[in-house]
């Protein structure tokens, strides 16, 4: 995996560009030595993306299959400082 620093970014966007869409490279944006940000291609972010639908899922069948106290909507929204 490549890293870059932001200037060298700036520099050569394009290029970069190319390497993350066509040659599905991975490229890490660090700033003042500290990673930033990451240029990934729509693959990569499509799969990322996939991969948290499935995570959340999970997570909401478990929530839902844990047995518990329901709460009513109105005290949940007065609890969470929600507009009644």
């Amino acid at each position: 995996m490549k890293r870059m620093n932001a200037t060298a970014v700036r520099k050569g966007l394009s290029d970069i560009l190319n390497q993350v869409a066509y040659a599905k490279e991975r490229v890490i944006l660090n700033r003042r030595g500290k990673d930033v940000a990451a240029l990934v291609s729509m693959d990569d972010l499509l799969l990322l993306q996939a991969l948290e639908d499935k995570l959340d899922n999970e997570a909401a069948a478990a929530a839902l299959a844990e047995p518990g106290d329901s709460v009513p909507w109105e005290q949940a929204k007065k609890e969470l400082g929600l507009p009644e």
